[in-house]
């Protein structure tokens, strides 16, 4: 068996929460989201966590989490900060909020030298998609490109009753195979219709459609791409301090430039987060259900 590693995003602030939601007790035992994931991972073969966390975070996170986990897993953490930058490359004095989650994932280049996974900290993506991903990760995959995955769930499932969401709405080929990710930021229920409603229009969904709840499944030669793109981003992009650098723009970039193929994962798997607020109290009775 090979060594997987799970990357934990945890950086983000949870600004529509408001507060440290990865830190949130929502268990029947105070059990933090992250915690569900973790012991999620470790049985589905998974053989060490890498988190990535803000400093500011580090001397609570250590003792609500890593304390934890340590006599399970083998655990490390890295830092995203707004000076984690390329040679060459310094922070706009102006920005406020990290460069997005493809560049979490590159803050860890130097903890992670196996196949790897990525999700968020504040998500619940269930045991079936660790068991889904551990396979993919664990399988030798041979062609004249590289192979990555993402665990696609039903975008209905995935919906706020308190809210609109940000969702990356995939198409794919007959071989289950990424050809793009629509990145849409206002995705509700509405009118017994599911809607995206930007500044343009309004785009009616069935709520079949995949959506990446960023889950996804990366060889480490994932980090040689990522640098090399961000350090273009930041040559296009430094100067405003408010742009971002998502892992939806990277795994556009690599399918768009054939350079990696990234098979879907199909998985009827529950999935649910907390966005706002008022979902707490609804993803407490859902994890008590699981209990």
């Amino acid at each position: 068996m090979k060594n997987i590693t799970l990357l934990i995003l945890a950086a983000g602030m949870g600004s529509r929460y408001g507060g440290l939601k990865q830190l949130a007790a929502l268990g029947t035992n105070g059990e933090t989201i992250m915690d569900y994931s973790v012991d999620d991972a470790i049985a589905a073969g998974f053989t060490k966590v890498v988190f990535v966390i803000r400093k500011i975070m580090q001397e609570s996170f250590e003792v609500q989490i890593l304390s934890k986990y340590k006599h399970k897993i083998q655990c490390e953490c890295v830092f995203q900060e707004l000076d984690t930058l390329p040679e060459g490359f310094s922070k706009n004095p102006e920005r406020e909020k990290p460069y997005g989650t493809a560049h979490a994932i590159l803050v860890a280049k130097a903890a992670i030298k196996e196949p790897f996974a990525v999700i968020n900290a504040d998500d619940f993506y269930s045991r079936k998609a660790f068991v889904a991903m551990a396979d993919f990760l664990q399988q030798p995959h041979h062609g004249e490109k590289p192979v990555f995955a993402m665990i696609g769930y039903q975008l209905k499932n995935t919906l706020s009753e308190h809210g609109t969401v940000a969702r990356g709405v995939c198409q794919a080929n007959e071989s289950r195979e990424l050809i793009s990710i629509t990145e849409m930021t206002k995705i509700e229920r509405k009118n017994n219709t599911i809607q995206n409603t930007d500044e343009k229009d309004t785009v009616i969904l069935t709520g079949d459609e995949p959506v990446s709840m960023n889950f996804w499944g990366f060889m480490p030669y994932f980090f040689t791409f990522i640098n090399e793109l961000f350090i273009r981003f930041l040559i296009e992009n430094n100067d405003n301090p408010k742009s971002e650098f998502p892992i939806p723009t990277a795994i556009n970039y690599f399918i768009t430039n054939r350079l990696a193929a990234i098979k879907i994962i199909d998985c009827d798997a529950e999935w649910f987060g907390v966005t706002y607020q008022e979902d707490k109290e609804w993803v407490m009775e859902r994890l008590k259900a699981l209990s």
